[in-house]
Formats: C-alpha cells, structure tokens, sequence
C-alpha cells in the first residue's frame, strides 16, 4: 500500500525492534483445553498470523489466577507452571515465523460465564447487559463478592506471577487488559465501582489498583521486560459507555498509567478514528499519547488499510492493531502490502465452535 509507508516500517517498542506497526488485537477464542492449558490448534492459530507479516502478536486474553480469575470456558491460562509450559510451542511458532508476541493477562472480575467459582469485583454489583453468547454464556451475570484489601493485594501478585511466567517461557512482553468490562476496568468504571476507600470515589482512586498492578509486574519481571497496558471506555457488556468527565478523566488516568512505567498504551475504541468525547474533539489514542508521552497502540475498525493508515499519518497513534478483519486476513499485513484484496468480515469466525480448518479456508 503506496499511500502509508508507516504501516510497513520498523518500529522500536521498548527492547523489540518490530518489522512494521501493524499488531494483531487480542480476541476471545475459547479453544484451550478444560484445564487452561493451551493446544496444538492454537499453536497452528497463532503462527498463521506470524506467517500472514504481522509485526507484533497479542493474545487472547489470558487468566493470572486458579482462584477467581477465569471469565470463559475454555479459556486459557498462565496460574500454574504446567499452563505456561503449554504456552512454548506457541511462542517458539510465532517468533520462528518473525513476529514477537505478548501475553495479555486478564482477570474477569464480576464477567463470568460458569459456575467454578463466585465472581469478585471491587463492588457487590451485577454487571449490566447479559452473558455473550458467542463464547457460552446466556443470561444476567451473577452479583460478584466485593473484594478484601487481601483480596486486591493478592490478584496484583497474581498478575505479577503470571508475569514472570511468561518472561520464563518465552514471551516477548505482557499486556495488563484493564479494558473492555473486566475486573480492572471495574475498578476505574464510576457504576462498577461503589467503593469508600483508598480504591474508590475519585478518578484518581478508582485507577489506583491498575496502577498498582502495572507497578508489581514492572518490580517482578525488571525495568526492560516489555510491559504494556490496554485501556478502552466501552465494555463487552456496555458497548458505549464513556468516561463521565471526559477529557479530564483521561488525563488523570493517563497521566498515573506512565508513572507506574508500562511501555506502552494499547487504547480500544468502537472506531478508533472516531472523537472519544464529542464531536470533532480528540481520538482516545490521541489523548493516550498527549498525557502520557508513551507509544499507542490503537485499535477499533482499522481493518480498512486507508484508515488504519491515516490514523499513524495523523500521530494519533504509533501502532494499530487489527482484529476481526485479522480472523478472515491472517495474511493481513501481507495483502495490503501487495495490494491484494481483502477478504469481508464473517461472524462466524467469531463463534467458538468454529473450526480450524473453517478458519483456514481464507488463507
């Protein structure tokens, strides 16, 4: 694609020298076996996508904890050595194939979709909306148990043990999800969030804890092991929330995500090129980079390349991330290099039955 250059240039994120500045989005799959330990199938899931050019790989999201950390059936995890060691084949794929890849880590928080455990959040509130159904789940959620101060030290030195996992077995970095609903973005959303103390009330209380976090993984893993944070207003479960004072609330989160020292901000929005607070105001990537001076990712319908490429030529952002359109593309990066048609975006992709060799069909 003549009209972007940046797409197709070398970017230096942190200690990684990335081959261009396209990333694939983290996505749900639910695909790992019962035990949270990953599989063959995601191993041959991830390096197509290293084989299809992309620069950087994040994964699904992925669970630190035993205790009350798993959202989905299905879902993989990092709580134990046998679960890491799980993870290797798929590292060693990807990174064969040239890429570099990130384990996002994720706790669910009030989002759960079984029975194994009683959710725990920062308050006793049901979230809104309902299950997602395409990773089996039906119904309300059930109204989580508000945690303990025990309770939040220890899922911060979950994730930071989960982080020295994946430094262990290979990773090239994590990503601490403090978006999209899940526990952490509990913590900093106004409705999820009813606490009285040090971790509640104020917006600069309520994004303590995923400062926190970020601070525990930065002391576990060292100053150069990539760290990276990714922050969205929208939930899986309340698409089109936003920040209830806008611009302000996003300098104050901002601001203390760059001093707990992550590497990077990976912002997710509905249309990352899209006003985050009102009509022709800033993106979300944007304000990321304005108050915390740290690279952006963003990532949010950039699966058209003349958007994704206006986005780095504007300096909203230094990288963008590319989901859904990945799952019919995941020779993405190499289509749009030469110039090649796209394929169109198909739902079932999405759907957790969906099999590999359905999904092998579009390469």
């Amino acid at each position: 694609m003549k009209s972007s250059p940046h797409l197709f240039t070398k970017f230096q994120l942190g200690s990684l020298t990335l081959p261009n500045r396209v990333v694939l989005s983290p996505m749900t799959r639910t695909s790992a076996e019962p035990s949270g330990e990953a599989n063959d199938r995601m191993a041959r899931y991830y390096s197509r996508f290293a084989k299809g050019g992309f620069g950087l790989i994040i994964t699904e999201g992925i669970y630190p904890d035993l205790a009350n950390s798993r959202s989905y059936e299905n879902q993989p995890g990092i709580a134990n050595d046998r679960q890491a060691d799980s993870w290797r084949p798929i590292v060693q794929a990807v990174q064969q194939g040239g890429s570099r890849i990130v384990a996002q880590l994720m706790h669910a928080g009030a989002l759960v979709q079984h029975d194994g455990f009683t959710p725990i959040a920062p308050s006793a509130v049901r979230p809104v909306g309902t299950m997602l159904e395409d990773h089996g789940g039906s119904g309300e959620f059930a109204i989580p148990r508000e945690m303990t101060r025990e309770d939040i030290r220890a899922v911060a030195e979950s994730f930071a043990q989960a982080a020295i996992r994946a430094k262990q077995i290979g990773f090239d970095g994590v990503e601490v999800h403090a978006a999209n609903g899940y526990l952490l973005d509990q913590f900093i959303t106004d409705y999820t969030n009813r606490r009285t103390d040090e971790y509640g009330g104020s917006t600069e209380s309520r994004i303590r804890f995923v400062a926190e976090v970020l601070e525990a993984i930065r002391a576990a893993v060292g100053p150069d092991y990539l760290v990276g944070v990714r922050i969205s207003q929208g939930k899986v479960n309340d698409f089109h929330h936003k920040w209830a004072d806008g611009e302000t609330d996003a300098k104050i989160i901002f601001e203390r995500l760059r001093a707990a020292s992550p590497h990077y901000i990976h912002t997710t929005e509905y249309k990352a090129f899209a006003p985050a607070f009102g009509e022709g105001g800033p993106t979300l990537a944007e304000l990321a980079r304005r108050y915390s001076g740290l690279p952006v990712i963003a990532n949010g319908k950039l699966g058209e390349p003349e958007q994704a490429a206006a986005l780095l030529a504007k300096g909203d952002a230094d990288l963008v991330a590319i989901g859904t359109s990945a799952l019919v593309n995941p020779d993405w990066v190499k289509k749009v290099k030469s110039g090649e048609a796209l394929n169109a975006f198909d739902h079932r992709f999405l759907h957790p039955i969906a099999t590999l060799r359905e999904e092998e069909t579009v390469e």
